[in-house]
């Protein structure tokens, strides 16, 4: 041994001179020495690393100890000894001295008495976490009771997001199954829909567990806003009106007519024309009045026309009555375009009439009888936008564009397919299959119809890992000629492919697998992209480290597979604040670092990251990148620019717009991108939002995201995509539109005024006792607007609502036991 400092040889000594006497026959010595070295094993300090001086001089003894405890008599002494020899067996390090020869059942034991202390104790975290470790979560649902069940199931859902897989489904499995125990039944069904595999048979289960009719129309609202197809059958509800009033609910027919009580609850109702967007009079200096390539900047206008006004049914360019003519002045915006122009323009009424059906179709109607095929493209395009998210049993929007999917002119069947695909996007309509998958295979098809035809498919059949139609896209992959694969649109076609799997993780594997052997040009390509749509919205780190690394190669000329990996980042960080924080940090570092075309994406995964929701630092980064000195990098930013400000009118973003537009008044293609930029930020004045998470933050909508990831797919490549002849690709983000309200209505559906806190959602897992969700709040009455991050809940006792989420329609039910004062 070293030498002992002078203290250190005493407390030796000491403890020797006790070991000593611990074996003393007398009882009243043995009980003296056994007392002094527990006080001085208590009241030694040791650090994390070291064992306690005390422990450490008792090693040796521990021998004689343990033999003489063998033959002392049954007594309280020796289990004073046997206290002692357990704290010393710690620091032991022979095998088989510590207590390792205890059953599992003794040990289960013990791990149930913990938990239930844990549980009585408001320390639900420790419980969860320490079942998750002896893998046998399903004990909790034995130990939580009505008070703590809502905490426990708080930490097991906001958990489950960084577990691996299978253990977060597991813990939502869990949290399921304790919210249908306590018939927390709304909750249960928000579960119920984020776990993909069993969704339907979990949603059936909830509504079969009520005989409720309210808080079945609540369900059917929750399940319209997630944009699940669920057929309303016997087992749901027996009576037929019901059934139909259920099956309306989620149709989301409901959505246009509760959109609009809010537009006029908040007095917007008024026509905005694009020149109100644009603010020139606040421009000082040039580009005040430039009226350059005015075909350009006449699309521009349609789709700022077509975004602020979208959903109000009103607008000043394609819908005012003119005044001379009964036959209405939008046939002259119309012409004001050229050729594809008047597609885009004919589908922006679509988006002016969006949720509207029956309006919507009977405005469309008359331009399918143009002799213009672009009109007639861009009106079939305008019937899918205009029923996008409402479903309906006729399917009025299946019957008029079927009937032109195979015409002769590739525009027609663009505008047909597409318009398909968002109208029945996440459908999975097996008419469509059939019919799509048809066209994959017609060699007379140019190779636009075919790359819309498989980005349709994608988008109907969106997360269903369908394997027909993803071995459809891959021989047909499979079968291009070098020029074709060329080709900018056929970036498209991987994306096709991902969006069947997306958030879908492992399944993507066999597919992936196949795109091995593609054409070397797009093998990386698709590889890439089929692992960031596969992860995307799941958080899992290690396919982000994995991008990452594919970032930080250096490549040949040519090589185009960067770009998807650097949206992949963001697309698999985007599920939860922290991964999001983390995320935003590493692209800056790519910035720095990266090749151009890294630098060139960058703007658009930030766009993704804080879609709809400005954050001050990631405004600033893409301030900056919107006067690169790289063009593409330029025009990413400033479309990004509207991305995070979509819907929010954040008056920052569109100062920074109108300046960008003066800076930029002689670049058609920038001004272009400014022009669409403005549009995003007042998106629906300011009432719409893209993020495609709802229900605070914790539910995904495949649709939504499906519909982001195909528009920055296609601006990845912007001159060849939307600056060219595709810019109707925009119209896809229509997946993402929903209204970011909060709409109060009572049990026969018709709105109800109350009053509600709104403010900064506060993250309240693991803490104990009730604290408060939202902090800075304002009380307004509803309907009220809800930005991203904020969360609302009621200001008042007279009415109880139906889910614990308020956000879209929430349905309150008057509370019994209210008494007006």
């Amino acid at each position: 041994m070293t030498d002992l400092s002078e203290e250190d040889q005493a407390l030796k000594e000491q403890l020797e001179l006790y070991v000593v006497r611990a074996q003393d026959t007398d009882p009243g010595v043995q009980k003296l020495a056994l007392e002094s070295m527990r006080q001085e094993i208590r009241s030694a300090t040791s650090s994390m690393t070291s064992v306690p001086k005390p422990l450490k001089f008792l090693r040796p003894h521990y021998g004689t100890l343990k033999s003489y405890f063998d033959i002392m008599p049954e007594s309280e002494l020796k289990k004073y000894m046997a206290d002692i020899l357990s704290v010393l067996a710690l620091t032991m390090s022979v095998e088989g001295e510590r207590g390792e020869d205890m059953p599992i059942d003794a040990l289960m034991e013990l791990v149930q008495q913990i938990v239930s202390f844990h549980m009585k104790h408001n320390a639900e975290p420790e419980a969860v976490d320490l079942l998750m470790e002896v893998e046998d979560l399903d004990l909790l649902v034995e130990h939580v009771d009505s008070t703590n069940y809502k905490r426990a199931c708080l930490y097991l859902t906001s958990m489950s997001r960084f577990h691996p897989a299978p253990d977060d489904q597991l813990a939502l499995d869990i949290a399921y199954t304790i919210y249908m125990k306590f018939e927390d039944l709304a909750n249960a069904l928000r579960i119920a829909l984020l776990l993909d595999n069993k969704s339907i048979q979990y949603v059936k289960q909830v509504y079969t567990a009520t005989y409720d009719l309210t808080l079945k129309k609540q369900f059917s609202y929750i399940i319209a806003r997630h944009g699940l197809a669920l057929e309303i059958d016997d087992e749901i509800a027996a009576d037929e009106n019901d059934k139909e009033m259920l099956q309306e609910i989620v149709n989301n027919t409901k959505l246009s007519e509760g959109y609009l009580t809010l537009a006029r609850d908040i007095e917007v109702m008024e026509a905005k024309s694009p020149e109100d967007i644009y603010k020139v009079h606040l421009i000082d200096g040039r580009g005040a009045s430039s009226s350059l390539d005015s075909a350009r900047q006449n699309l521009a206008a349609t789709f700022v026309n077509a975004f602020v006004n979208a959903g109000f049914g009103q607008d000043k360019l394609m819908t005012a009555p003119s005044d001379s003519s009964s036959s209405g002045s939008s046939g002259n915006w119309l012409f004001k375009n050229k050729e594809h122009g008047k597609a885009s323009a004919a589908a922006s009424l679509g988006m002016i009439l969006l949720w509207d059906t029956d309006s919507g179709l009977a405005q469309l109607d008359k331009y399918l009888h143009s002799n213009d095929t672009h009109v007639v493209a861009g009106a079939l395009l305008g019937i899918g936008v205009v029923t996008c998210g409402v479903k309906n049993d006729c399917d009025p929007a299946m019957a008029i564009l079927m009937e032109y999917v195979n015409k002769d002119d590739s525009n027609i069947r663009i505008g047909a397919i597409l318009g398909l695909g968002i109208a029945y996007a996440g459908s999975q309509k097996d008419e469509l299959r059939v019919q799509l998958s048809a066209i994959l295979g017609d060699p007379q098809a140019t190779l636009e119809v075919l790359v819309f035809t498989a980005v349709a498919l994608g988008l109907v059949f969106v997360g269903s890992c369908n394997e027909e139609i993803a071995q459809s896209i891959i021989f047909f992959l499979m079968e291009r000629s070098e020029a074709e694969l060329a080709e900018p649109i056929i970036r498209l076609l991987p994306v096709a492919l991902g969006l069947l799997y997306l958030g879908k993780q492992e399944s993507v594997e066999a597919t992936a697998e196949v795109a091995k052997t593609f054409d070397e040009k797009i093998r990386k390509y698709c590889d890439v992209t089929l692992m960031s749509l596969a992860y995307a919205g799941t958080g899992n780190v290690l396919k982000v480290q994995k991008l990452l690394g594919i970032c930080s190669q250096h490549l040949d000329k040519g090589e185009t597979h960067q770009g998807p990996a650097v949206l992949g980042i963001a697309l698999i960080a985007m599920s939860e604040e922290l991964g999001a924080e983390m995320a935003i940090r590493s692209l800056e570092r790519l910035l720095q670092y990266g090749e151009q075309n890294i630098r060139r994406a960058v703007p658009l995964a930030l766009g993704v990251l804080c879609i709809s929701n400005p954050k001050v630092n990631v405004m600033d980064t893409l301030s900056r990148l919107s006067h690169d000195a790289d063009a593409d990098v330029s025009m990413a930013a400033i479309i990004s620019l509207g991305l995070i400000g979509a819907g929010t009118n954040n008056a920052r973003i569109a100062g920074m717009l109108r300046n960008l537009s003066s800076y930029y008044y002689k670049e058609a293609a920038h001004l272009f991108c400014v022009r669409i930029a403005q549009g995003l930020v007042h998106l629906g004045k300011g009432l719409l939002t893209l993020s495609p998470y709802h229900s605070d933050r914790f539910l995904l909508s495949p649709m939504a995201l499906g519909g982001i990831v195909t528009v920055l797919h296609a601006c990845l490549d912007m001159k060849s995509t939307i600056l060219g002849k595709y810019h109707y690709i925009l119209y896809i983000i229509v997946l993402a539109m929903q209204p970011r309200m909060l709409l109060t209505v009572d049990e026969d559906l018709k709105p109800l005024p109350v009053p509600v806190r709104v403010g900064q959602a506060v993250d309240v897992v693991g803490q104990a006792g009730r604290p408060k969700t939202i902090t800075g709040f304002q009380t307004h009455t509803t309907p009220v607007l809800l930005a991203a991050g904020e969360r609302a809940e009621l200001a008042t006792d007279k009415y109880i609502p139906l889910t614990s989420t308020l956000e879209g329609f929430v349905i309150l039910k008057k509370n019994p036991e209210y008494h007006e004062e």
